[in-house]
């Protein structure tokens, strides 16, 4: 396997030095070394994967050098409009390292919303008209594609990929030096509480990651249906459109439950929601000012206040900061007996549960006994 810190002196020996991306889980390990080695301005967790683009080519701009980007590659999409429409070589023609978790790939065991983007990946990018140098964990190898990629991209004047297979890094132990929070209220705690106060009509509509895997196991051990729940399995950032979608078309309440690192992928969407003043509609956010699923690396979310952002967004009902079970209890009837759009921050902790489940139905058998029974 290849060390991360092997990986990091061979980028540095080469004048790379600034990082921007959106985290994943196959790059953890790397993503944890680089966090404890490079400062703040130097290492820029974007919001979403276009924005990093974005970033590295205005630290190309302003420094003449080569920027590191990194992804999973369920961010490709976000990706291709920047890297096509401006560090191409027909275009501005900005150079820099494109590092992307191989999710899905084929023939290696992967959750069904990886499937499709796995088997794709190579050809995606080939279609793109970029080079592709596969990493595997055989460090001599890895490290002879760094100083070819770095090669290539110079030479070129454009972006060059590295995809990273799984277990390519070695294991590093989590460290990160200003994630920690101090809220007290477990995740799944306050699914619960939400789940208590909401009625057997109201439609869920849940993000991918921790949310969606927590509220289906609160549901098995309750052994209650998941018809009522829509769980967003992919498509990070997207959950809160869905579920405006939704409500668009129906009176029944719909509860979005949303994470702050997805709420902020796609930030834009609260101006859609707000402008539309939609009144059957309550978006819940629980911040743990961290991407929890891919390694707990921050988001912005503890340096911003997102109530605001609803607030200026056209959101008629706001509440923010609960820290307790009560005040849960108390602001979610608040908006259910009121109109909305609704918006309400929980801060929660970091971290969840080993062994988490998934579920174990299908997301196309979820999403129609989900239909059937919102059409009942």
């Amino acid at each position: 396997m290849t060390t991360p810190s092997l990986f990091y002196s061979t980028l540095k020996k080469n004048k790379i030095d600034f990082f921007v991306g959106v985290p994943d889980s196959l790059l953890k390990n790397f993503l944890y070394y680089i966090s404890n080695k490079v400062n703040k301005k130097n290492h820029i967790i974007a919001a979403n994967e276009g924005t990093a683009v974005a970033i590295a080519a205005g630290y190309n701009i302003a420094k003449k050098k080569i920027p590191f980007v990194y992804l999973q590659n369920s961010g490709l999409g976000n990706l291709i409009n920047p890297i096509l429409s401006m560090a191409d070589k027909k275009v501005y023609q900005i150079p820099m390292l494109v590092m992307i978790g191989w999710r899905g790939e084929p023939n290696i065991k992967d959750e069904p919303q990886h499937k499709t983007q796995g088997e794709v990946t190579i050809k995606l990018i080939q279609s793109i008209k970029k080079k592709v140098l596969i990493l595997d964990g055989r460090e001599k190898s890895d490290i002879k594609k760094i100083t070819q990629a770095i090669e290539v991209s110079k030479k070129n004047s454009e972006p060059v990929f590295l995809l990273v297979r799984k277990n390519t890094f070695t294991n590093l132990v989590p460290i990160y030096k200003d994630t920690k929070n101090n809220f007290k209220l477990r995740r799944q705690d306050a699914i619960k509480e939400i789940l208590k106060n909401l009625k057997s009509n109201y439609k869920i509509v849940a993000s991918t990651g921790m949310i969606s895997r927590e509220l289906y196991e609160i549901r098995e051990e309750n052994k209650d249906s998941h018809v009522n729940d829509f769980l967003v399995v992919g498509s990070m950032g997207h959950a809160s459109q869905i579920a405006l979608g939704i409500a668009t078309q129906t009176k029944k309440k719909i509860i979005c439950i949303d994470g702050d690192g997805a709420l902020l992928m796609h930030l834009g969407g609260l101006t859609t929601i707000g402008s539309l003043k939609i009144k059957n509609y309550i978006h819940i956010v629980l911040n743990n000012e961290a991407h929890d699923s891919v390694g707990g690396q921050p988001t912005a979310a503890n340096n911003i206040n997102i109530c605001k952002i609803a607030e200026g967004c056209g959101y008629k009902n706001v509440f923010g900061s609960l820290k307790k079970i009560s005040q849960i209890k108390h602001y979610l009837k608040k908006c259910i007996h009121s109109q909305g759009p609704s918006f309400i921050e929980i801060n929660v902790q970091k971290g969840h549960k080993k062994n988490l489940g998934r579920p174990k139905k299908s997301p196309l058998n979820s999403k129609l006994a989900f239909l059937k029974k919102f059409n009942s």
